[in-house]
C-alpha cells in the first residue's frame, strides 16, 4: 500500500444518507429553497483532497433531486464541502446542471482572480465559505481578503464555526464589507442554553442587519435524540430576533454526523415547531432565499403549504 493509500485509509468514513426521504407532514410553499446541501462524487471524476477530516460516500445529483422532489423544494443551494478543498468542479457542475434552479457557495484561494470569480458568478455562485471545523476549508486568516474580493459581486461570506468563538470575532465580522451567513444555528452546544455568550452574540449580529443564519443542523448542536428538543429554543430565538434573515437547510446528505441518520422529511417537519406562523415560514423558505441567493422573484400566490402534505398532493 502506498503512503497516499495509507493516509486515505486513516481518514474516517462517515454514514451515507437515508435513501428513503420519507413523506413530510408540512407542505412547503411554491418556490421554496433548501439552502444547505452538498454533492459528493463520483470520486473517479471529482477526487477528494488528501487534506480532509472525513471520507463521505457518494451522494449524487440524481439522489439529491429525488430528495428535493419528495420534500417539495423547487430551489437549492449547493455548498462546497471541505473534502474538495478549493476544487469547485463538483459543486459547479451540480449548480449548472440545475438550469438556474440551484445556487452555489464556493471555496476559493485568498488570492482568487476576478476572472475566476466572474466565471463562478455566471455559473450561479453567490457566496464563499470559510470552514473552521473541518480540514480542507478556508481558514480565518483569509476572511478580510476574501470579503474584499467578493464584494463587487454582491456575494456573502458563509461561516462554519463553533459559535462559542463569536464573542472574540464579532467586531471583526461587523467590519466586513459584505453580509455573513452563519451555518447550523451557530453550531454551539444546545446543552449550554440560549443564554450562553456565543449565542447571545449571534443574536446581536442578527440585529445588526448584515448577518444571516441557517436554520439547519439541529442534530449537530443537540444532545438529545430526534426531534432534538433542546435545539428548539435556539431556533425560536433566532426566528423571534430576525425572521427576515433566516433560511432553512436540510444539510443533505448529512456528512460526518455521529447520531442516527435521519429521514429528510422529519427534518423539514421540525420547522413548524421552530416557526409556528405560516407567513414566517414562507419568508424563511421562499422570500429570504430569493434575496440572499439572487433567485428569480418568488412566485406570487399558488402557495402549497397546508397542515398535511397528503391534503395537497393526494
Amino acid at each position: 500500500m502506498s503512503d497516499r493509500e495509507q493516509n486515505a485509509a486513516a481518514i474516517p468514513g462517515c454514514q451515507g444518507y437515508n435513501p428513503d426521504p420519507g413523506k413530510p407532514r408540512l407542505a412547503v410553499p411554491a418556490g421554496s429553497s433548501d439552502c444547505h446541501a452538498h454533492i459528493f462524487g463520483p470520486q473517479d471524476r471529482y477526487p477528494y483532497t488528501p487534506n480532509r477530516s472525513y471520507t463521505p460516500p457518494e451522494a449524487s445529483i440524481e439522489a439529491y433531486r429525488r430528495m428535493l422532489g419528495a420534500l417539495g423544494f423547487e430551489r437549492a443551494v449547493i455548498v462546497q464541502p471541505s473534502v474538495y478543498g478549493t476544487d469547485n468542479r463538483s459543486t459547479r457542475d451540480a449548480v449548472v446542471a440545475s438550469g438556474g434552479k440551484w445556487r452555489g457557495v464556493a471555496v476559493v484561494e485568498p488570492g482568487v482572480s476576478d476572472s475566476l470569480l466572474a466565471e463562478l458568478h455566471a455559473a450561479g455562485f453567490r457566496g464563499v465559505r470559510i470552514n473552521l471545523l473541518f480540514k480542507g476549508g478556508l481558514q480565518l486568516d483569509a476572511l478580510e481578503r476574501i470579503a474584499r474580493a467578493v464584494q463587487p459581486l454582491g456575494w456573502h461570506v458563509q461561516l462554519l464555526l463553533d459559535g462559542r468563538d463569536l464573542p472574540e470575532l464579532a467586531e471583526r465580522l461587523r467590519r466586513l464589507p459584505v453580509d455573513i451567513v452563519v451555518d447550523h444555528m451557530g453550531h454551539m452546544p444546545a446543552s449550554l442554553g440560549t443564554g450562553q455568550v456565543g449565542f447571545q452574540t449571534l443574536l446581536q449580529l442578527l440585529r445588526g442587519g448584515r448577518c444571516w443564519v441557517k436554520l439547519s443542523g439541529a442534530y449537530r448542536i443537540s444532545a438529545k435524540p430526534q426531534p432534538y428538543d433542546d435545539a428548539v429554543p435556539f431556533a425560536r430565538a433566532l426566528v423571534e430576533t430576525a425572521p427576515d434573515k433566516l433560511v432553512f437547510g436540510t444539510d443533505w446528505p448529512h456528512p460526518s454526523i455521529s447520531v442516527p441518520m435521519p429521514q429528510d422529511a422529519s427534518l423539514l417537519d421540525l420547522l413548524p415547531a421552530w416557526a409556528p406562523d405560516e407567513a414566517t415560514r414562507r419568508r424563511i423558505l421562499v422570500e429570504n432565499p430569493a434575496r440572499l441567493y439572487d433567485f428569480p422573484p418568488a412566485p406570487s400566490g399558488g402557495a402549497r403549504e397546508a397542515q398535511s402534505v397528503h391534503s395537497v398532493r393526494g
